[in-house]
């Protein structure tokens, strides 16, 4: 091939080979074109719902086009994430993800369907709300440090309940109960709701729930709070110290929130959702929204929401295997 062919040559290559991605810039410009499907991997009124809802809803805003929250529910959430997971790879449909779909559930369903490293396009990590380690005012302990003595006193005659086997209420509770080194007795019920009931009625002596059902219940002193499970104390309980800082050096369990799709999406793409989602973070009206529910906005890149998932999937799942967790 003589000189000015060759040139030509290289320079159609060149032409050709930068046409994909031209084509994908074109792609995230023109999208969304239509309406995109939010899956939320639970029933409408929950912690995760409320979430999925509030960023939404001020992401549609940006987008210029309507996200729309669809509930699905069953399998702990595994349907949903299944649903997500083989979804066509175009950004109309995500899903929000949590430690239980993407770190608990792949240790306890044998047939999962997806696997949470390899068959999804994190684009965000949105926020984490803690749980709060909370007793009946029978008990005899006020404090993490007299729950433990007490609990070495009497190995397995303390009862805690939770949401459910598997649930994120229960294996935070078996976290605590590994690091304090004591023996707690598992009560799992059909959700928070009737876990919360038995210990209001002292059938359970405590519990590690989520916020928003439990904070009117502490400041009217049917219930006690004596930690909190996040790194940092946080305002809603703002005399409620971390379980770190009371005694359990570097323990931490939190009920993370994050946007993703399935594998494959087109990375213009992923960084415009990222964008808007961060945006979304950003603004007074949504973190106010997620303060009242105890979340901290916690935004950053799609490469750390996948860091994150692969962190907290190596954690539970070596806490699982260690208790045994047997679907009930």
């Amino acid at each position: 091939m003589d000189l000015p062919h060759r040139r030509q040559f290289l320079h159609l290559a060149a032409g050709a080979a930068a046409l994909p991605v031209v084509a994908q810039a074109a792609k995230a410009q023109a999208y969304p074109s239509r309406p995109i499907t939010l899956v939320v991997p639970f029933a409408a009124g929950g912690g995760t719902d409320i979430v999925g809802r509030t960023v939404a809803e001020k992401m549609s805003k940006s987008l210029g086009q309507q996200i729309i929250v669809e509930n699905r529910g069953g399998g702990g959430g595994t349907i949903a994430m299944r649903q997500v997971a083989k979804s066509a790879p175009d950004g109309y449909t995500l899903g929000l993800g949590n430690p239980g779909t993407l770190a608990v559930a792949p240790s306890i369903y044998p047939d999962l369907g997806y696997d949470p490293r390899r068959d999804f396009s994190p684009v965000g990590f949105i926020g984490a709300t803690a749980f709060a380690l909370i007793a009946h005012p029978s008990l005899p302990a006020r404090s993490v440090q007299e729950l433990i003595a007490l609990a070495k006193r009497e190995p397995g005659k303390i009862t805690f309940g939770s949401a459910g086997t598997g649930s994120g209420t229960h294996l935070s509770g078996e976290l605590f109960a590994s690091m304090a080194a004591i023996k707690l007795t598992h009560i799992p019920y059909k959700g928070v709701g009737p876990a919360l009931n038995d210990l209001l009625g002292g059938h359970v002596m405590m519990a590690v729930a989520g916020l928003p059902p439990t904070v009117g219940h502490v400041n009217e002193g049917r219930l006690r709070a004596l930690g909190v499970t996040t790194s940092q104390r946080l305002n809603i309980f703002p005399n409620v110290p971390t379980i770190a800082e009371a005694g359990v050096a570097g323990y931490e369990s939190e009920q993370g929130f994050g946007i993703l799709g399935p594998k494959g999406m087109p990375r213009a793409i992923v960084d415009k959702l990222n964008a808007v989602l961060r945006e979304a973070l950003a603004s007074e009206d949504v973190r106010q929204k997620m303060a009242f529910d105890g979340t901290i906005p916690l935004p950053g890149t799609p490469e750390e929401y996948g860091a994150r998932i692969d962190r907290e999937e190596t954690k539970w799942s070596r806490l699982i295997k260690q208790i045994g967790v047997k679907l009930e």
